[in-house]
């Protein structure tokens, strides 16, 4: 499988130096060994037992720097998944970038009405359908939280819809363990059974972690299963500064490192080889004067991408955000600069994409309109080539003199390689008023609603879609 769309020449982008990197993972390794991190789950700690850990009281392990460098060593520097079909589609190593949305939103600003209200399971089912149509999102998270349907078995709604609703891959997020365990139950009954996803998954796991030095019986639960598995899952101990970590950049980074390498160790020890994505948003700025959880600050950028290069590992970032209320001029300025900044670092898996509201909204209409916006930075990523046919010197010299470049037969053979956008405006006033004088929004709304209403993923065989009624129906009857 071909590289994304990341060529030799093309722009990249590095806050740290490798020396700082090694300062930060030293740092990380003290973590780990001084302070130690504390496990809820004892299978975790008797694994870390056995493996020389040092286990004290009420859970906390201090874990030997060796340890930390094993994992590392064990753990695999590329996972590929697949589609549907199982066809892979998606390489997570080197410079390659993907994007995809994020996921469960409590609120949804409604497409057609404009009005900010809670997510149902409709509005996951149509979202999918359209970031199955949208040709710059890569992979699916499920949008919203579907409030109409039993919170209990909630996530086993929404996981079907994204199977039934598209083929791309999928990052799922459960709220429970036993969530995890049928939702991967669902993707094997899509993918043709439990080998069959294992040698080409169509999904992970999104694991939350109640801090980086505390973590949770549910997050270890899925760890340790997804390992088991070999399914790819990404964990994910938020750091927010100044809260549950230090307020600089530089400490949370080493802390959120810190717990996500304890993870990576539970992960390799259950078993070696197990695919882990590190994270890439764990480190999050506090608003002192709002305390709000800001997804789209400067300072939040990068930083951790930069560590998993520095491992070699696969990343999970952040990116195609914003802390506005609406799509928004502020929207708009976030999304890009975040996608932008994002995709220079290299981070693998860019989620989130078109939240809003500091993660408690999500948008159709700014999903659409950061599609264009990947686009556009999908084609400035592109490695400009410089030889004698770009250098057009023999074009120059025959038609420089008349300024008759536009009649030239190189122009003919070589404007298509322009990038031409589908949603930004560049017409004159007189055209673009005569054809109604649409705002970007108001043309990714109609774009929106058009997919919505027309594609139509091929549809599940009627014994899959059953088996899958059939998982959601066996979880109602347990919360009966």
């Amino acid at each position: 499988m071909a590289s994304h769309y990341v060529t030799p020449g093309a722009p990249l982008f590095r806050k740290l130096s490798d020396a700082q990197l090694a300062l930060i993972h030293g740092a990380s390794l003290e973590i780990l060994e001084r302070t130690g991190v504390q496990l809820h789950h004892p299978e975790a700690l008797a694994l870390l037992r056995s493996a020389g850990a040092q286990i004290l009281e009420d859970g906390w392990v201090r874990i030997p720097p060796a340890l930390a460098e094993w994992a590392l060593r064990a753990a695999p520097k590329r996972i590929t998944w697949a589609e549907r079909g199982g066809r892979p589609v998606m390489a997570l190593q080197g410079r390659n970038v993907y994007y995809g949305p994020g996921s469960d939103c409590p609120n949804v600003i409604d497409v057609r009405t404009g009005e900010r209200r809670p997510g149902t399971l409709a509005d996951i089912a149509e979202a999918a359908r359209v970031l199955d149509a949208l040709p710059n999102i890569d992979f699916l998270m499920s949008f919203c939280m579907a409030s109409d349907v039993p919170q209990a078995i909630a996530d086993r709604y929404q996981m079907a819809a994204l199977l039934s609703n598209s083929t791309k891959p999928i990052l799922f997020v459960t709220t429970e363990f036993a969530g995890c365990v049928d939702a991967v139950e669902m993707a094997e009954i899509v993918a043709g059974g439990a080998d069959a996803l294992r040698r080409n998954p169509t999904c992970a796991c999104y694991i939350n972690v109640t801090s980086p030095l505390v973590h949770n019986t549910e997050a270890l639960d899925k760890l340790l299963f997804m390992a088991d598995r070999g399914l790819p899952c990404t964990y994910n101990p938020v750091v927010l500064r100044g809260a549950n970590g230090p307020i600089t950049p530089a400490g949370a980074v080493a802390l959120g490192n810190a717990g996500e390498l304890a993870g990576l160790v539970v992960a390799q020890l259950k078993r070696e080889g197990a695919p882990v994505i590190l994270s890439g948003g764990t480190q999050d700025m506090l608003d002192m004067r709002t305390t709000s959880d800001v997804y789209a600050a400067p300072e939040n950028r990068v930083l951790c991408v930069e560590m998993a290069h520095y491992y070699g590992m696969p990343i999970f970032g952040l990116g195609g955000c914003s802390d506005s209320q609406l799509p928004d001029e502020q929207a708009m300025m976030e999304i890009g600069l975040t996608l932008l900044a994002e995709t220079l670092a290299g981070s693998h898996l860019i989620h989130d994409v078109g939240y809003l509201a500091s993660g408690m909204t999500n948008s159709l209409e700014s999903i659409v309109m950061a599609d264009e916006m990947i686009h556009w930075v999908k084609r400035f990523m592109q490695a400009t080539e410089v030889s004698a046919e770009t250098l057009a010197l023999d074009v120059i010299a025959a038609a420089g003199p008349a300024n008759a470049f536009m009649q030239h037969d190189h122009t003919r053979a070589h404007y298509r390689e322009d990038w031409y956008p589908k949603l930004i405006e560049r017409r004159n006033w007189d055209a673009w008023s005569a054809a109604g004088g649409q705002t970007f929004r108001q043309r990714a709304r109609e774009r929106a609603l058009k997919l919505a209403e027309t594609h139509r993923p091929e549809p599940l065989p009627a014994d899959v879609a059953a088996a899958l009624q059939g998982v959601i129906d066996r979880a109602a009857a347990r919360w009966v």
